[in-house]
């Protein structure tokens, strides 16, 4: 096991020319490949770098990169007009489709033992390690798996083997991990390295994955003190060490830890990365730790035109709705539609505030029917904007027109937690 690379800190600016140094600087110490495959996030992940890696990598190793397999998980498959603003002048031939339904292998199964020892006694079931069939029938003798890692609601923090066995992973396995992490509660889970969901990933990795020549090119990235994105730190490594590493960091920079709870946030969603509830509520659960009881989130969501990133997963959460945990819980054990897809159910538990907090959606394309549906409050995305305009707010509390509110820019970047509450 080793670490190719590893450098990084909360003032830390890579430059684009440091950048490229650095990713040589770990494939030269990989040797050479024949047969290379990478494994980068989609263009909702944008802002991470990885287009920028995956890239350079094909410029390192020219024809000896065979494929690129963007880690969809459940979410909708790239057009090329995204390969290109994230992926640059590359081959779109290069460019694979992940079949999460159908286009899997299974490589062996966590016991049932191992599932109730981690969930406290919460589930009883085995956990299928599955992956795409590209990356365990393809032949590489090197599979670049890149990313950032970042505080995530499922996990605890993003990437690592999360982006193989659930960004290229199977039905059954992305359900079960989402419903595991749902179950164990979300503030138990987000910021943290060690979680119950990671414990299976690296049983799965441990004991099914060896034989696989993966090696991941970890991220960190935050803003720096003019507002702008900044590359904090680049781990490459074949094993856990690059992830904890890049954890420690994110921590530092992606974690922002509040003496006072939030009475109202307002948090924008970009309309190039956020067009689905799926995705968008990354505004619930950034915030969460951080909303005070009785708070009010609004979200501005000009992107918005769908709940679910896939038809199946979106006509569940019109049926069922964001609702508390106990009343998922019910569903799931009643109706075998919830029940069989349960990464769902844990996305519905994932959107709700368990009634601590209101949402108020302000969607560019949603009905204020379809909103109030699915249990949030609408706001109108015009009028919301002209109040809360978010070219003239900054990141952090502002003052509008006497009333304090707490504006999150982007809320893929970071978690908000007031200290009493993550404690």
């Amino acid at each position: 096991m080793s670490l190719y690379f590893a450098a990084g800190s909360e003032t830390t600016e890579f430059t684009s020319a440091e950048l490229k140094t650095a990713l040589y600087q770990a494939l030269d110490a990989l040797g050479p490949r024949k047969r290379v495959l990478c494994l980068p996030p989609d263009i909702t992940r944008f802002h991470s770098r990885a287009g920028e890696l995956t890239r350079l990598a094909w410029e390192y190793y020219g024809d000896s990169l065979a494929a690129v397999l963007p880690a969809l998980g459940t979410h909708t498959a790239m057009t090329e007009a995204e390969i290109g603003h994230m992926f640059g002048d590359m081959p779109v031939s290069l460019f694979k489709v992940h079949d999460w339904r159908n286009g899997i292998t299974t490589l062996g199964e966590v016991p049932a033992s191992f599932i109730r020892e981690v969930s406290e006694g919460a589930l009883d079931f085995t956990w299928p390690a599955q992956v795409a069939n590209l990356v365990a029938e393809g032949g590489f003798d090197l599979i670049l798996s890149l990313g950032q890692v970042v505080p995530h609601e499922v996990i605890g923090m993003a990437n690592y083997n999360k982006n193989v066995f659930v960004g290229t992973g199977g039905s059954e396995g992305i359900n079960k991990s989402h419903f595991l992490g749902a179950v164990y509660g979300m503030e138990r889970i987000m910021g943290r390295a060690d979680t119950p969901v990671r414990r299976v990933l690296n049983y799965a990795s441990d004991h099914f994955a060896q034989h696989l020549p993966i090696v991941y090119v970890q991220t960190v990235v935050g803003k720096n003190n003019a507002g702008q994105l900044a590359l904090r730190g680049l781990y490459v490594g074949d094993d856990v060490e690059c992830f904890e590493k890049a954890s420690a960091l994110s921590l530092k920079v992606n974690f922002v830890m509040m003496e006072r709870e939030i009475k109202k946030a307002v948090v924008f969603l970009d309309p190039s990365e956020f067009r689905s509830t799926w995705l968008g509520n990354k505004s619930v659960y950034r915030t969460r730790m951080a909303l005070a009881d009785g708070g009010d989130l609004i979200v501005l969501a000009p992107g918005v035109k769908e709940f679910g990133e896939d038809p199946t997963i979106d006509k569940l959460i019109r049926k069922y709705g964001y609702r508390n945990t106990p009343d998922v819980l019910e569903a799931v054990k009643n109706n075998p539609d919830l029940a069989g897809n349960l990464s769902a159910a844990a996305h519905l538990i994932h959107g709700t505030s368990e009634g601590r907090f209101r949402i108020t959606y302000c969607p560019g394309y949603l009905t204020r029917e379809e909103v109030e549906s699915v249990h949030y409050q609408y706001g109108n995305l015009a009028e919301m904007t002209q109040k809360y305009n978010p070219e003239s707010l900054q990141d952090g509390f502002n003052d509008v027109d006497g009333e304090e509110i707490f504006y999150i820019s982007n809320p893929a970047l970071g978690l908000w937690a007031y200290r009493g509450r993550f404690q």
